[in-house]
């Protein structure tokens, strides 16, 4: 299967999706799996992984919801409450939907640059592994340290790294996220995925060689056994449409064997979020 490994679906209210600026009025509106469907036949893919946009309970359950509804769907990355007494049964809850395949919290929002080292967070991350899930890491470049010695705690936990860890694209700055990457790679429970790099960048006139020096350190890094083709659709689409978004990536590897490609473009999905 072809899979795109990070998008959002949304009923838009302005309450609840405040971070969507004027600047961003383009995705000011309800996204859902049967847009997606369209664009995903566009490049040829099957399916995709539905992340959560919401920190809630309700946002999982929604998102399985409309998993049972739509095959594309090939699994989902909800949000629990890992700070939660609760935590251990809202995990058990949701693993009993076989398309809940990981978690994920934002790291990025907190205030605490060293939220992600807190013990009430740690207390829940260390269930995940019972559950067989996987761990999806949204920060930015300055969490990276903090980000290297929260995975080094759980060598038998499966991580995925959302948008490269969004790194100064429009800046041109590689500095010192491309240390910090090598780093992280050196975890072999760690994978990367090549998204969200478009909102990174100059949104109206980026280029595939804007991105070409920060795809070099990804795959050098991780190499093509644990990257994995994103979109981050819609937020995309304020850089790019989709066919315009993945042909980024596509475009990079296309000298890569065919192995290689079906690892990137579906295979390393399947392996970290156990695909069924």
């Amino acid at each position: 299967m072809r899979i795109d490994s990070h998008q959002h679906f949304w009923l838009y209210n302005q309450l609840e999706y405040d971070w969507i600026d004027d600047s961003m009025s383009l995705i000011r509106r309800d996204f859902l799996p049967q847009h997606l469907t369209a664009e995903l036949h566009k490049v040829g893919f099957d399916g995709s992984i539905a992340v959560q946009a919401r920190q809630s309970l309700e946002e999982t359950e929604w998102l399985l919801s409309i998993a049972d509804s739509y095959p594309i769907i090939k699994g989902v990355v909800g949000w629990v409450d890992l700070q939660s007494s609760t935590v251990l049964d809202q995990l058990k809850k949701y693993t009993a939907h076989p398309k809940f395949v990981g978690v994920r919290h934002v790291i990025q929002a907190e205030s605490d640059d060293n939220f992600i080292l807190s013990n009430s967070f740690n207390k829940g991350i260390s269930l995940l592994k019972d559950f067989g899930l996987t761990y999806d890491l949204l920060v930015f470049p300055k969490h990276l340290p903090n980000t290297i010695k929260f995975v080094e705690k759980y060598p038998e936990l499966t991580f995925v790294l959302d948008h490269i860890a969004k790194p100064h694209i429009k800046e041109g700055l590689l500095a010192p996220w491309k240390d910090d990457i090598a780093k992280l790679a050196k975890f072999p429970n760690v994978y990367c995925k090549v998204s969200g790099m478009v909102t990174e960048a100059d949104w109206h006139n980026c280029k595939l060689p804007d991105f070409t020096p920060y795809l070099d350190v990804v795959f050098e890094s991780f190499g093509s056994d644990r990257v994995m083709i994103g979109s981050d659709w819609p937020v995309c689409l304020i850089a790019g449409n989709y066919p315009q978004v993945v042909k980024i990536v596509m475009d990079y590897i296309s000298n890569f064997s065919d192995t290689e490609k079906l690892k990137i473009l579906g295979g390393n999905s399947i392996t970290a979020y156990k695909l069924k």
